[in-house]
């Protein structure tokens, strides 16, 4: 199968190096911007990044500090509404990409599951309500031994 060798020898050089990182963009149900134009306006920043424009948002790839400079800069565009997570491989690599493995993705249907409660998560970011956790009490072991023989004695 060699549709699933890498391209290239050069392949895989910058996963060894420490300071390139590799984020995928998320653009939320309710964002206000598209995909394109958080694609459009990473490339107007002229860094020197790898950038794939994707059905979610994007996947970015280059020197830590300018992909974490395109996410600031993006972020300022609807900033409840474009979250990040990091990927293990570059954009394109074929060791992931599903042009190349025929089908979807290790982590793709995980990924589907994280899509669908950003709104949510975006709602909550957006409105922030106060939350009270009451801790739990454990049960009084005089109510449990109660309880329990109340259960036997109906049988």
């Amino acid at each position: 199968m060699s549709q699933n060798l890498c391209m290239s020898p050069e392949l895989g050089k910058e996963d060894m190096d420490p300071n390139v990182v590799n984020r995928m963009i998320f653009v939320g149900p309710n964002a206000k911007v598209s995909e394109g134009e958080i694609v459009h306006e990473m490339h107007m920043l002229g860094l020197p990044l790898t950038i794939k424009h994707t059905c979610y948002g994007a996947m970015v790839s280059g020197q830590k500090e300018d992909v974490l400079k395109a996410i600031t800069e993006i972020r300022k565009l609807d900033s409840y509404h474009i979250f990040t997570k990091d990927r293990g491989f570059a954009p394109g690599d074929p060791r992931r990409c599903r042009g190349h493995r025929f089908g979807p993705r290790e982590g793709f249907h995980q990924m589907e599951k994280e899509f669908q409660i950003l709104g949510d998560v975006a709602d909550a970011l957006e409105k922030p309500e106060k939350v009270i956790i009451h801790p739990k009490t454990p049960v009084d072991v005089d109510d449990f031994v109660e309880t329990v023989n109340d259960y036997i004695n109906k049988e």
